[in-house]
Formats: C-alpha cells, structure tokens, sequence
C-alpha cells in the first residue's frame, strides 16, 4: 500500500454500499493480500453462495484466502501473527460478531473478545483494511436475537474505529473519511483525477470506422462528436519505436492508423440491431464526461451460464472420436462472451498493433533500425502480420507510441502521459466496438518489451525476473547473452528503485510500463467495458492484463490466450491470471502474429460446434434432432388440466 502514515482503516457501510469494493481498492496495489473471510455457514442458500462468488470474481487470483469460521479468536491470532510486509483485508465484522454470539460458545465474555481484537489491531504489525455493516441506521430490531447483534456490531464498530489510524463511511458508492482525512496514499470511489482537456483530446486515437479504405480515419468521429484534429495535437511528434523522441512525462501519440492487409478478404457487415457487442454496458463513473479509470471499475461480466452450457452440449455432439480437445476452451469462451450457448465464428477482427519504445537497459539486444523496418511494414500492408491479417480477413490499427525512458534510472512517464494512454488506449477499443468488429488481436512491435514486461510482470507478481525474462533472440538464430545481462541488470535496478514505493496499477504504469504498456492496458479495460473478446499471445499482452486485472479484475474472463510460445514470462503471467493457453503450437512470430495464425483453427472449432447434430445415440427418439429433453417430457405428453382439490381449501370453513 502505498502511504506509510496509516497501517489499519476501518470502512463502514451499508448493505450494497460498494464498501467491499471500496476496500479491495485500497489494498490493489499491495504485492500480495490475504483476504479473511468471516462468513459461517449458506451452504444451504443459494442467494447466500451467490454473494460469495461474486466476491470471489472481484478478488485477483494473487490473492490468498484464510476463513475465521465459527472461531472469533481465529482473526485475533491472524492480527497478531500477521508480519510488517504483509496486508491483510477483513470482509466483514458482521461474520465475526455473529461468531461472538454463537449460542454454541455461551456464557462467554464477549466484550472481553471485542477488547481482545481492538487490542490487536492497535498492535498490528502488517496492513490491515476491515470492512463492517453500519448498523446504527436502520430501525432498531423487534427481535431479541436482532437487537444483541446490533448492539454488539455497533460496540465492535466503536471499538475498532478508535482503534484504527483511518474510517471511512461509504454511502451508495461514495466514501467519505470520518477519521485522519483523506491522505493521498489513499484512493477514492468518489473520483480520479483526470488530464486537462487538451491532454484529453490528444488521447483520442484516429481509426476510421470502416477498415475497406484502407486509409487512416479520424479518432473523434464517434458519438460524441469529437474533432478528429484534436488526436493529432498531442503536443510532440511521434517517434518512432527506439527513437528518442519525447522525454519522460511526454507522451507522443500519433495517429493510430488502420491498415487493410494485401491479401484481406472483407468480411459482410455485421447485422443491424442490439447484440452483445453493442448493448449499453454497465453505468461506470464519470468525471466530466469521461469514463473514471480507477481501481475497483465495475465492468461487465461474460455470461455465467452460457460456457458451461456450450461445453456440456458438446459432450453429446455426434464427433467420432473425443472431440475438440483444448480446442473446447475457445468455444466456451466465445460462447461465454456471445451470451449464447451455441457460438458464432467471428467474422469480423481487428489488430491493434501498439508500436512503442524504451529507452535504457530494457533496450539492450534490440535494433532500433529493425523495429522500424517492421512497423513501416505493416503501415504499407506488408510482412508477416499483415498477411496473417489478410488471411483472416482482420484490419490492422497501428498506433505510433513515443519512446519511454530508462526504468533504472526513475518514472518512465509521468502520471499525465498515464491518463492520456488510458484513455487513448480505452478509445481504440471503444472505436473497434463501434465499427462492428467482434475480437481484438493485441499485438506490439517495439524495442524493450522484453524487459519492461518482464519487470511488470515482477512487480505485480513477486516472481523472479531472472526466471521469468526471455532470452535475446538475434537474427540468424542465435542467442545474445550479453544483451540479456545488461537487460537483467536494468530490470534489477528497476526493481530495486521502487522496493519501498505503491505498486498501484498506475503506479507501475508509472515508474516500469510507460506509454505503449498503459495503452494496451487501456485497450483491455475499453474492450470489457464494450463485452468486446480480446486474443493475447505475448509479453506486453500478458504484462498489460496483469496491471489491468488491478483497475477491473473482469478483464481477464475477456480474454483468451492461444499460444504461451514456449516464453515463461507468458506462462507464469497467464497462470497468475488464471488463463491457459489453447494450444501449445510454441509460435514466435511476434506477438499478435502468434494469435492471428492460430485463428483458422479457433473459428473452424466454434464453426465445428455450432454445425454438428447430436449424436443419435442421444436422442430420445428417431429424428427428433436433438431438440427433445432427455429428462422432461414432450408438451403432447404433459397433462395440463387443473387438478381437483382433494378435500376442503384453506378458504373452507369446514372443521
């Protein structure tokens, strides 16, 4: 966490508050959490189990849980054992009164208990966030039973506030700090805040709305209304990938140009009316018009049911042998996006190649001259993306990032320039959605990527960088050693410089990722924001989800990696996110080439599943297609008819 002037915060609220959100935002940026659950029992009440799950999905796999169960001492022990490095959050105390209150445990001393963990929350050594129905609201309780909670909440409640250095009550969504003030290591759901309105316009990307021109569109010809010249005004030139253009804090930002590939076979336009992919999304928070990127965003969520369902239907699909193997993960990932169980191929990508640069020891081993080449290659339809693009009848939207400085040696870019690619990054998104295209590929061509993301993915992770940084590749097929050295070494210091500093999403944005890395994590936090599918298959990918997942966590269950490569980086990032890959092709033909070769055989298997019949042995009887229910009757078969009461109504008078 990031303010060393507080160590415990109690956050109160009521029921559906967006407390918890609230709290779990305040412990994002901490390197590991340990969440401690205080809820006894429900097994039996689906609302109940409902509730928990969704806590759950909020929460990031790198998190660890502990469970106080029926012990109210379980959670004092926890306090008093718990380590200066570590940050625990507690959700909620209205689990641990009921504890108390077991009649299991009486006669017991329960103030002595709530004395007991006030105790050790003055003497606690790690972080400590809790969470706690406010109570002090409402009616007072008709019950016997209603009013010793209450009342024994509400002494808890008095208790733990004095005991800890901050409180805060949140109120339909809105936190307001009751002790110590708002200190700027603290964040708020009441509002970010944003870059000034030019730094805004600036971020704006240029993508036409229809790829077939194959000519670079205008960024702010969207719903708003935006003028297309104000992406153009970002207030520096664009250099180029490992050119040495704009210094630390600028961001550079060119146009993002769309590209149509040689061999590109145009897809139809997609069919008019509301569908999954433009359907109003959730209502998120806004300042001045803009969308709030902040942690804790509440972004919409795949369909829960719809995956599932599409994987369990093809257990009965008349294949001849077992079917598609890991082939069935992408069916149930589209199915889950779509909202359906049977799933369409997509029809309609596009590529966003983010090409961008890094200046220092993240540098080392890449040439400057041969990243150029490439990028130019793909602005003129060219190269080995371009035609994997054409192939897969995808549009390409390649914007130009300035050249980001040494992490060695302090902050990459400036908390600005982290507004503005967020913001330019969400936009891309945003403009894809609106021409109808139906998947992203996330692809990058840039010079330090290695490095940089290796770094992220180290910060965010507590993993090794040693272990997780790829190896230089040089042409002709041989490895730089040296180069790797120097680019450990940057990592090194990089890590080493901000040991004591927040490790929040824009944080790390901030001081490791710089431009082109914040701008891809824009482009996932817009694409779930839109219900849009994104195909990840590299570094920058993976390193750009494992910062977003701590703005939105649903960004994750948007995405679908197809191939790790073979790169530890990619793996151990993926299994962070709780993403396995669906094939194990070990590609490397650059990240988002990875993805777009292995599309053919993605949309062939959801083709595949959507086209086969069920197995005959399946059905109930001859010819029926699969369309009777194994468990429920046909409708011919139902007796609808009213039945006769048998004996008297509860209406009746008889005795």
């Amino acid at each position: 966490m990031s303010d060393d002037r507080w160590n415990t915060v109690l956050v109160l609220g009521g029921i559906r508050s967006g407390k918890s959100a609230f709290a779990e935002a305040l412990v994002a940026d901490a390197a590991s959490v340990r969440y401690v659950a205080t809820a006894v029992g429900g097994e039996d009440d689906p609302e109940w189990r409902a509730r928990i799950e969704e806590h759950q999905r909020r929460r990031p796999q790198s998190w660890s849980t502990e469970e106080t169960g029926a012990d109210p001492t379980r959670l004092t022990a926890l306090l008093t054992d718990a380590k200066p490095d570590d940050t625990l959050l507690v959700d909620d105390l209205g689990g641990w009164v009921a504890a108390v209150l077991d009649p299991a445990r009486q006669p017991n001393d329960d103030e002595a208990d709530v004395a007991a963990l006030a105790a050790a929350v003055r003497s606690a050594a790690g972080r400590v966030v809790f969470v706690s129905p406010e109570v002090g609201l409402a009616l007072v309780p008709t019950t016997p039973v209603g009013r010793a909670f209450t009342d024994a909440l509400g002494t808890t409640n008095q208790a733990l506030a004095e005991a800890c250095d901050r409180v805060a009550l949140v109120v339909a969504g809105r936190a307001i700090w009751l002790k110590g003030g708002r200190s700027s290591g603290i964040s708020d759901l009441s509002g970010p805040t944003v870059a000034a309105d030019g730094a805004e316009a600036a971020a704006r990307p240029a993508v036409a709305a229809d790829a077939g021109t194959g000519a670079a569109g205008a960024a702010g010809a969207d719903a708003a209304g935006t003028d297309a010249a104000g992406a153009g005004a970002a207030g520096a030139d664009a250099g180029g990938p490992g050119v040495a253009g704009a210094g630390v804090g600028e961001l550079a930002a060119s146009e993002a140009q769309l590209v149509a590939p040689v061999a590109a076979e145009r897809p139809g336009t997609v069919a008019g009316g509301t569908t999954v992919l433009n359907e109003p999304t959730q209502q998120l928070p806004t300042i001045g018009g803009l969308v709030a990127i902040e942690p804790g965003m509440d972004l919409p969520m795949p369909d829960s049911d719809a995956g599932p369902d599409a994987r369990e239907r093809l257990a009965g699909v008349d294949f001849a042998g077992a079917g598609l193997g890991t082939l069935v993960e992408a069916v149930e990932f589209a199915a889950a996006t779509q909202g359906t169980t049977i799933p369409r191929s997509w029809s309609s990508p596009r590529v966003l190649l983010i090409a961008g640069g890094h200046a220092g020891g993240a540098a080392a081993g890449d040439d400057a001259t041969d990243v150029e080449r490439r990028v130019a290659e793909v602005e003129h339809g060219e190269g080995v993306l371009s035609r994997l693009a054409g192939q897969s009848g995808a549009d390409i939207a390649v914007l130009r990032v300035a050249t980001s400085g040494a992490m060695e040696d302090g902050p990459v870019v400036d908390d600005a320039a982290v507004e503005v690619a967020l913001r330019q990054g969400w936009r891309l998104a945003e403009a894809a959605a609106d021409a109808g295209r139906d998947l992203l590929v996330l692809a990058s061509i840039g010079v330090g990527t290695d490095a940089v993301a290796a770094a992220v993915s180290s910060a965010t992770t507590a993993s090794e960088a040693v272990a997780v940084l790829p190896r230089v590749l040089r042409p002709g097929g041989f490895y730089d050693d040296e180069a790797w050295m120097r680019r450990c070494a940057a990592v090194r210091d990089a890590l080493h410089r901000i040991r004591q500093d927040s490790r929040g999403a824009k944080d790390i944005l901030r001081e490791l990722g710089g431009a082109d890395l914040a701008v891809a994590t824009g482009v996932l936090l817009g694409a779930a924001s839109r219900r849009l599918p994104v195909l990840l298959d590299g570094p920058v990918g993976i390193a750009a989800a494992l910062v977003a997942r701590d703005i939105g966590s649903q960004i994750r269950h948007w995405s679908l990696l197809t191939d790790d490569g073979g790169i530890e980086l990619v793996r151990h990032g993926a299994d962070v996110l709780g993403l396995q890959p669906v094939l194990d092709l070990g590609l490397g033909l650059g990240e988002g080439a990875n993805a777009l070769a292995a599309l053919p055989l993605l949309r062939t298997a959801i083709s595949l599943a959507a086209a086969a019949p069920v197995h005959p042995a399946m059905l109930t009887e001859p010819g029926d297609g699969g369309l009777t229910d194994l468990f429920v009757p046909n409708d011919e078969d139902v007796d609808l008819a009213e039945p006769t009461p048998d004996g008297p109504g509860p209406a009746s008078t008889a005795r």
